[in-house]
């Protein structure tokens, strides 16, 4: 195993200072922090976060969903305007359904939770149709933003929650490549969108799932003014890092930006949401 990666099974218990160590060069795939001054279990959390796609068949615990979304409502949302839901799914053939239209992800027939979260204005429209008011603001890209910006500040409370109750969770993109028929399998009105899906559950511990390491620090914080140079020099360091990774994890070795380039090269490499404009305009958003 390369000395650059340290796997996410580390065997307790470890001093603060150890662990934080420990979980800094693994989310870097390199030591590139000196352990923090102040460290609990919450960062613990943060840190030792990835991406799980296999699951045990197991239910989520009783009160799980719950307390998520009671997480996901102490986030942060724009002047209380709460512009986002969540729809659960449970059936087995609704989300066999929903793997098709997301790419058939086979992780959305495996995990016991799917969570569709929503950038919701109907709410918006209904509350001013109740106050026999006319609104304007839902038409207009800010507010599209807004409810999206929303949606995800809600998720990854969610996220993080779930990980600090021992699941697993992986964002699924997909779910926008066909949002009408995602709209029409989940009874949407208009004026709401899926703005990604979730799955949730018990991670198998069969697969290994190590922390994937993150860009250096020097090619995402600037200081005081934006510094290209320095994104591509650790851009270039990065590259050594994911192929350490990718042995690691008997994974193909890939050129991470080669990857990147290549997953914006044109409009058909975006699966189908080359026309969310369209779909979102079929959904009840014209965004002025």
């Amino acid at each position: 195993m390369p000395d650059s990666i340290i796997p996410t099974n580390l065997v307790p218990p470890l001093a603060p200072d150890a662990a934080a160590a420990a979980l800094l060069d693994a989310r870097y795939g390199a030591p590139e922090l000196a352990p923090p001054a102040i460290w609990n279990d919450v960062l613990a959390t943060l840190l030792a976060h990835r991406s799980v796609r296999a699951f045990l068949p197991d239910p989520v615990p009783s009160g799980t969903l719950a307390t998520l979304i009671a997480a996901a409502q102490s986030a942060a949302t724009s002047s209380n305007l709460q512009t986002w839901s969540v729809v659960a799914v449970t059936d087995p053939a609704r989300k066999a359904r929903l793997s098709v239209m997301a790419g058939s992800q086979k992780h959305i027939d495996q995990c016991p939770l799917f969570l569709i979260w929503l950038a919701d204005l109907a709410r918006t429209g209904q509350l001013a149709a109740d106050l026999g008011a006319e609104v304007e603001g839902p038409q207009y890209l800010e507010m599209m933003l807004m409810a999206a910006i929303d949606a995800t500040l809600a998720a990854q409370n969610a996220v993080v929650a779930l990980e600090s109750m021992g699941l697993g969770s992986v964002y699924i993109g997909g779910i926008r490549n066909r949002p009408e028929e995602v709209a029409a399998e989940l009874g949407l009105p208009p004026q709401t969108f899926a703005v990604f899906g979730l799955c949730v559950g018990t991670p198998d511990p069969a697969v290994r799932t190590d922390i994937k390491p993150r860009l250096p620090q020097s090619a995402v914080l600037h200081h005081e003014q934006y510094d290209p140079q320095a994104q591509r020099d650790a851009v270039a360091n990065y590259a050594e890092r994911m192929h350490a990774f990718q042995t690691l994890q008997n994974l193909p070795q890939e050129d991470w930006a080669r990857r990147v380039v290549s997953r914006v090269r044109s409009g058909a490499s975006l699966s189908g949401r080359d026309r969310l404009r369209e779909a979102l305009a079929n959904l009840g958003f014209p965004l002025r």
